[in-house]
């Protein structure tokens, strides 16, 4: 159950950053450095990415820990049912959210595994 209103949870939602992020800063700062020159978050390329060395053609997506479920406990295979456990721990460094815990479990798996999450 959601402690905030949707309005709320909007606010809170739209306040996180896609651009600019540490990561990014830090991929950016280290390819300026070495002489590499990129554009940033270029709209016309499949999946928008974060930068693109079109000298080089080459594109660069940065995802942090949570998408890739790093250091995550990944399900294992139930016992030979063929299907999987649900769970799913946190870790050091990325933490699933409490609210609507079954979707972002689906999503992170289906990121890590390559499986495509099933609705409920």
């Amino acid at each position: 159950m959601d402690k905030l209103t949707p309005q709320q949870r909007h606010k809170t939602m739209s306040a996180i950053r896609g651009k600019n992020t540490k990561p990014e800063l830090i991929v950016r700062r280290g390819l300026w450095s070495r002489g590499f020159r990129y554009r940033l978050n270029h709209k016309r390329l499949p999946g928008h990415p974060d930068l693109v060395l079109r000298k080089y053609r080459t594109c660069i997506f940065i995802n942090g820990c949570f998408w890739h479920g790093h250091n995550v406990a990944l399900p294992q295979m139930s016992d030979g049912r063929g299907q999987m456990e649900d769970v799913i721990e946190n870790s050091a460094c990325c933490k699933i959210p409490t609210t609507n815990r079954d979707f972002w479990i689906a999503k992170i798996r289906s990121r890590t595994l390559g499986q495509v999450p099933v609705p409920n």
